[in-house]
C-alpha cells in the first residue's frame, strides 16, 4: 500500500469513508443519491438530444444550455458513481494518481459550469440591451471560441493542482473523510507545508468563481437598468421572464457552495457528515435541478420535449 521515498513512507492508496459518523446510514443516504443522478442524466441527456437535433433551437442561448448540461454531467459523473460504490459495497479504496485525476475534473468541471453561468448572463444583457444585433454579435464562430476558453480555462489553472499534490508526502494517514477526493482535504494528510497549496486554491478561488459572481451581478445590473427603462411594461415582463430560469440556476449553483465554504470556515463545531453533505449538495443539486428549470421556464424547449414525446407514441 505504500512507496519508500526520501521523506519516509508516503501511502499511495487511500480509503474514503464516505459520509462519516453516517456509515450505518449509507443505504438510506445511496437513495437521493441514486435518484439524483439517474435524473440528472436523463434530463440533461434530454436537453442536449433536442437542442442539437432541433434546429430552432440552434441560438445562442440555447447553445449555452447545452454546454451547461454537459458540464452537469461531467460533474455528477465525476462524484456519484463512486459515492453509491462507498454505500452499496463498502468500495472506498482509491489510488492516489486516481484521487488526484478526480480532483482535476471535478474542480475543473465547476469552474467550467461557472464561467458559463457568466457568459449566459452575458448573452441575456446582449438579448435584452442589444436585441437587433443578438445575432450578429453571438456568432457561431464567437460561441465555439467561448465554449473553447471556458474550459481552457478550468482545466489551466486547476493543472498546477495536480503538480502541487504530486509534490506531497502522504505518511499522516490514508483516511479520507469524504465521498470524493478534494484538494484541500487530500492535502491536510500530508505531512508537507501545505502552505502554496492553500494560497493556491485561494488564488484560484478569486479569480474564477469570486470573479465570476462579481461579473454576473454586474450583467444583471446592467440588465435591470435597461428593462426599468423599457417604454411598455409588458416588454419589460417578457425581458425579466427570459432571465428568470438563468437566475434560479444561478441561485441553485452558487448558494450551496457559499453555505458550504462559510460552514468549514467559520462552522468548526458543525458535525464533520454536515460539512460533507453540504458539499455534496452543490455537486448533487445544480445537475439534477438545471433540466427541470429550463424545460419548465423555457417555453420553446417545454414545447419540444411534449413534442418529442408525443412523437415517440405517434
Amino acid at each position: 500500500m505504500t512507496t519508500l521515498n526520501h521523506t519516509g513512507m508516503s501511502h499511495t492508496i487511500f480509503r474514503l469513508l464516505g459520509i462519516p459518523g453516517l456509515e450505518n446510514q449509507h443505504i438510506w443516504i445511496s437513495i437521493p443519491f441514486a435518484i439524483s443522478y439517474v435524473t440528472a442524466l436523463l434530463g440533461n441527456s434530454l436537453l442536449i438530444f433536442i437542442i442539437l437535433t432541433r434546429c430552432s433551437l440552434h441560438e445562442p442561448m440555447y447553445l449555452f444550455f447545452c454546454m451547461l448540461s454537459i458540464a452537469d454531467i461531467v460533474l455528477s459523473t465525476c462524484i456519484v458513481p463512486q459515492a453509491l460504490a462507498i454505500f452499496w459495497f463498502h468500495a472506498g479504496k482509491i489510488s492516489l494518481d486516481c484521487c488526484i485525476t478526480q480532483v482535476f475534473f471535478i474542480t475543473s468541471t465547476f469552474i467550467s459550469e461557472s464561467g458559463i453561468l457568466l457568459v449566459m448572463a452575458f448573452d441575456r444583457y446582449i438579448a435584452i440591451c442589444y436585441p437587433l444585433r443578438y445575432t450578429t454579435i453571438l456568432t457561431y464562430a464567437l460561441i465555439g471560441k467561448i465554449g473553447l476558453t471556458i474550459f481552457l480555462r478550468g482545466y489551466g489553472t486547476v493543472l498546477p493542482i495536480v503538480f502541487l499534490l504530486k509534490r506531497l508526502t502522504f505518511c499522516r494517514s490514508n483516511i479520507l473523510p469524504n465521498i470524493a477526493c478534494k484538494h484541500i482535504v487530500l492535502a491536510r494528510i500530508s505531512c508537507d507545508d501545505i502552505q502554496v497549496n492553500i494560497w493556491y486554491g485561494f488564488f484560484v478561488l478569486m479569480s474564477t468563481l469570486v470573479l465570476d459572481v462579481m461579473l454576473i451581478f454586474v450583467s444583471y445590473v446592467l440588465i435591470l437598468h435597461a428593462v426599468f427603462h423599457m417604454p411598455s411594461q409588458n416588454t419589460r415582463h417578457k425581458a425579466l421572464n427570459t432571465c428568470g430560469a438563468h437566475v434560479c440556476v444561478i441561485i441553485l449553483f452558487y448558494g450551496p457552495g457559499i453555505f458550504s465554504v462559510l460552514t468549514q470556515r467559520f462552522g468548526h463545531h458543525i458535525s464533520p457528515h454536515i460539512h460533507v453533505l453540504l458539499a455534496s449538495a452543490y455537486i448533487l443539486v445544480p445537475p439534477t435541478l438545471n433540466p427541470i428549470i429550463y424545460g419548465i421556464k423555457t417555453k420553446q424547449i417545454r414545447d419540444q420535449v411534449v413534442h418529442v414525446f408525443f412523437t415517440k407514441q405517434t
